[in-house]
């Protein structure tokens, strides 16, 4: 098996659909890496990564805006593919089978709406709104 790890942030809103009686969340991850080329000069390369995750639990959806930073891990595969003017192209395409949220979320989102974990009288966290987050 060929695994492939990814962390990058969200180019657009997933996408949810059922296709055979079967959920997918389709997301594309961008990961840019910055480097100097042979004559020192800087340079940026961006990687572009199509992702299908399918699963049933599809509460996670709602977090994947345009922006957000994930790290997805799964099983790569090249697709290719000819354009309208004839020449060949390929894409990095990734099944999903394992995805996380990092960092807090993209432009113009905030925080404000997840409830903060609250200190019981005993001294432990309650995290029962955090409980029920779908990851």
């Amino acid at each position: 098996m060929i695994k492939l790890q990814v962390i990058g942030n969200l180019g657009k809103d997933c996408i949810t659909n059922t296709v055979n009686g079967k959920s997918v969340i389709n997301f594309n991850v961008a990961h840019t890496e910055k480097f100097r080329d042979s004559s020192g000069q800087q340079k940026e390369k961006t990687t572009w990564v199509e992702c299908a995750y399918w699963t049933d639990r599809t509460g996670i959806a709602p977090y994947l805006r345009k922006g957000t930073q994930v790290y997805a891990e799964g099983t790569p595969e090249i697709r290719t593919f000819t354009r309208n003017d004839g020449t060949f192209g390929a894409s990095l395409t990734l099944r999903v089978f394992n995805v996380q949220l990092l960092g807090s979320g993209g432009p113009g989102r905030s925080d404000e709406n997840v409830p903060e974990p609250q200190m019981s009288s005993a001294g432990n966290t309650e995290t029962s709104a955090v409980d029920d987050l779908p990851f």
